[in-house]
């Protein structure tokens, strides 16, 4: 297996592709950890790590439409996962370029 920290970095910052193409920060670390996990050091464990995240804040993104009726808390769900899609995929890629393991808090372990 080879090392590739550029890989692994643009893996995490690849999830910012939401923001523009609306599923390509789910597609693209999917389609990488699929396609690499067995040739590139560290790629499964960090492609886990962002699927599970990914998957984490789909489900919490179901939990807050519900709560758009009650006094607005699914509105401030919404703004809170926002800035966690947008802060944890940069933060984890700053990790990785430092060798530090990925950390995407609020993840249920779906990937073991």
């Amino acid at each position: 297996m080879k090392e590739d920290k550029q890989l692994l970095v643009v893996m995490h910052l690849s999830q910012l592709l939401d923001f523009i193409t609306g599923i390509g920060g789910f597609l693209v670390p999917l389609i990488l950890w699929l396609l690499k996990k067995d040739e590139v050091f560290g790629i499964d464990e960090h492609g886990k790590a962002i699927l599970n995240f990914r998957i984490s804040m789909f489900i919490y993104i179901l939990i807050c439409i519900p709560l758009i009726f009650l006094f607005g808390l699914g509105i401030l769900g919404f703004i809170t996962i926002g800035i966690f899609y947008l802060i944890f995929p940069i933060i984890n890629a700053i990790k990785v370029n430092n060798n530090e393991e990925p950390n995407y808090p609020f993840s249920i372990k779906f990937l073991k």
